[in-house]
């Protein structure tokens, strides 16, 4: 089926709007999401100082309303009284796609309730931003933020490594030395990339193997789009030895057998026997 642009777009009307707004870079916006800006009678956004900037560029005059994480609940009522009086209401996060791991969802299924009209106005995503650059498959899984406490995010990362597909998910640099020894648990022989401030003057990204991931010395700040690539088919993914490979055979070595040790190390890394073997044959013909 082949759908045509459309020349002409339909008066706005009574409802919710939910808009994307640029990741760092304010030339990113859409045109139509700044006429939705401007036709808005209210605008609901995580942070005003930040919504503010944007709102200054492009000349937006409509009245901000604070909607995070902890009053989100609080707001519902008195929105929903706005939109059921005819307004237009339009909300966004700080960068972004809004409900995609930011606030928003709430609010999306109370209008469904209550069958007040949504309306989708696309534009730029993290997600989709680090995805299309990180050259994994575009069949992907994305899990947003993970829980809190240690053992919840090892259980779930263990339960993510069992998809074929890649991965695609949200974390402060503050917890990023913190996962590390869990990706290399349970994504070895897959690679990563970390993509940090998308978009803006120190955009950076960094790829790398799983299995050869060390902690950052530095801890960058901010948050980080973490993209893992997909698990591949059978059971070799990689003929070479990691360099954290390397460093358990050579703790191995004079505690037990070549044969033992290529046992036991085959049967957690998907390398060749023979690639193993004849890396410990080399390190015993050494010492």
């Amino acid at each position: 089926m082949i759908i045509k642009p459309q020349s002409k777009i339909k008066d706005y009307q009574s409802g919710l709007y939910l808009v994307s707004t640029p990741l760092g870079n304010l030339d990113d916006i859409t045109l139509r999401a700044i006429e939705t800006l401007k036709k808005s009678d209210f605008i609901l956004c995580e942070d005003t100082r930040v919504s503010k900037i944007l709102m200054n560029k492009y000349e937006i005059k409509s009245d901000l309303i604070s909607n995070h994480k902890f009053n989100e609940k609080k707001n519902i009522s008195k929105i929903i009284n706005f939109l059921k009086s005819g307004k237009i209401i339009s909300i966004i996060s700080d960068a972004g796609t809004p409900s995609i791991s930011d606030p928003g969802e709430i609010l999306i299924n109370t209008c469904i309730d209550e069958n007040i009209a949504i309306f989708p106005i696309p534009g730029p995503s993290a997600v989709s931003t680090a995805i299309s650059i990180s050259g994994f498959s575009d069949k992907f899984l994305f899990y947003g933020f993970f829980p809190e406490k240690k053992n919840e995010i090892s259980n779930e990362l263990k339960r993510l490594s069992e998809f074929n597909h890649s991965l695609v998910f949200f974390v402060s640099f503050k917890k990023i030395n913190k996962i590390i020894p869990e990706l290399k648990k349970y994504f070895s022989g897959r690679k990563i990339i970390f993509c940090r401030e998308m978009t803006k003057l120190y955009e950076e990204f960094i790829r790398d193997n799983v299995d050869d991931l060390k902690p950052f010395e530095k801890e960058p700040k901010g948050e980080c789009t973490v993209v893992i690539s997909e698990k591949k088919d059978g059971k070799i993914n990689s003929h070479k030895l990691s360099e954290s490979d390397k460093v358990i055979i050579n703790k191995m070595i004079n505690k037990f057998s070549i044969r033992e040790i290529t046992q036991i190390i085959s049967s957690n890394k998907n390398v060749p026997k023979k690639v193993i073997y004849d890396y410990c044959l080399k390190l015993k013909n050494e010492i």
